[in-house]
């Protein structure tokens, strides 16, 4: 993938010197800066200053630092534990998905007055492609000061933005300017800021791929682009060759792509201690699925495909995936498939850590027509009896919408399942919350 953690910051070298054209320069990264924990210390401004992490207890993983944290070496996706060895003052903060989904609405709603071009990343970046709206709101560099400006004055959060001619060079300029900075890298010199930089950075070297460049002496995007192709076609094959020499001379031709189709939602569960029954995996796949449910239904979709993840005790992980009959987004639908793949691991349950479901293939709720059930039930145009029961898929709809609205009005602890009120609140410090 390569690793944005590994440019160095503006005041660690070569940068300030870059200059601040912005001609040719259409392509914005924006990025939050430490944006779950960012989000808390909004909440409340007495953690300001402090370290502070997001994330789950002992057992858990670290989903976001502070830039106090990380000064103790913290990092996003450090167990827990490691991170508490670091830094034994650390402030842990159960994570809270609606809060940053609802905060991630509102910097992307910011984002689309700039362009309708805008490529969510994440829940906390974005690429922007500017090049239609200088007449009405000035250069790029402008467009990005501005970006800055309403995010802070209207959500209390900084971001880092960076300006470029390509996504790849624009992104890695964001991670430069960490945080709360800008960045411009003129069009000219975008190969004076790319050839100092780690080989490490580079958009598809990953550890083992890097492992590879530094055996034959490529330490860095200079070392790179300077090397025979042909010497990188025999050691990674001719595709990751040709895209490597071209990223390290500064091509990136990918363009910002609008209306990106999202391609799963998941959520996993950590466990604060290992489950060792059958219904205890059951009711935490509830408690997952009941997430994704929600969540698909909040963005209108529906999935062709649910899965789930089981890592034991020895940190053995398998996944199970099932394409299904008709698309859904019923929580008690995904929750039966859920038991049904776990059931079928066999007899026996080894202890299990961590509990997670994924849906993907999603499409659009609604575009596809679905069975009719012969199932008596509630009222219809044919003559039903109001006083019959609705067909049992009706009854879980109603009460998934129900679900859904106490959630929105009250919070993730308004209303949930009976079977979840033994394990604590919903919004449970160990989960881990992605899209």
């Amino acid at each position: 993938m390569g690793r944005s953690a590994d440019v160095p910051k503006s005041s660690d070298g070569p940068g300030a010197t870059l200059g601040t054209d912005d001609s040719g320069c259409p392509i914005l990264h924006v990025d939050m800066d430490a944006f779950f924990a960012s989000v808390e210390i909004r909440r409340n401004p007495d953690l300001r200053g402090m370290p502070v992490v997001v994330g789950g207890q002992r057992r858990g993983v670290v989903a976001a630092a502070s830039y106090e944290a990380r000064k103790y070496g913290v990092r996003s996706a450090m167990p827990m534990g490691q991170a508490l060895r670091l830094c034994p003052n650390l402030i842990v903060i159960p994570p809270d998905g609606a809060a940053y989904r609802d905060t991630s609405a509102k910097i992307m709603a910011i984002l689309r007055e700039a362009t309708p071009l805008v490529q969510p990343l994440s829940l906390d970046e974005a690429f922007l492609d500017v090049s239609g709206s200088a007449r009405l709101l000035g250069a790029p560099a402008a467009i990005a000061a501005a970006i800055r400006a309403r995010v802070w004055d209207e959500l209390g959060l900084t971001c880092s933005v960076g300006v470029a001619a390509s996504k790849f060079v624009a992104k890695l300029a964001s991670a430069r300017c960490k945080p709360n900075g800008l960045l411009v890298v003129p069009a000219d010199k975008t190969l004076q800021f790319l050839h100092p930089l780690p080989v490490s950075v580079i958009w598809g070297v990953g550890a083992k791929t890097a492992e590879v460049l530094h055996r034959i002496g490529i330490r860095t995007v200079a070392d790179l682009a300077e090397t025979p192709r042909d010497t990188l076609v025999h050691a990674l094959g001719p595709a990751a060759a040709v895209h490597l020499h071209e990223l390290s001379h500064g091509v990136d031709t990918r363009q910002v792509e609008v209306g990106e189709v999202e391609k799963s939602i998941s959520s996993d569960h950590t466990l604060g201690e290992d489950l060792r029954e059958a219904t205890d995996v059951h009711r935490e796949l509830l408690r997952v699925a009941t997430d994704v449910g929600r969540r698909l239904r909040e963005r209108g979709f529906q999935a062709r495909t649910a899965g789930i993840k089981i890592r034991f005790a020895d940190f053995r992980t398998i996944t199970r995936v099932r394409t299904l009959p008709e698309p859904t987004d019923s929580t008690a639908e995904l929750h039966r498939i859920a038991i049904e793949l776990f059931d079928g691991l066999g007899p026996g349950v080894d202890p299990v850590r961590l509990v997670g479901m994924k849906a993907e293939n999603l499409i659009e709720a609604g575009s596809v027509p679905q069975q009719l059930t012969l199932e008596l039930g509630g009222p219809t145009d044919g003559g039903v009896p109001p006083e019959e029961p609705a067909p049992a898929p009706e009854l879980r709809r109603r009460a998934e919408a129900v679900l859904d609205a106490a959630r929105q009005k009250f919070g993730p602890a308004g209303l949930k399942y009976a079977a979840l009120l033994r394990s604590g609140p919903d919004s449970d410090p160990t989960r881990n919350v992605r899209t």
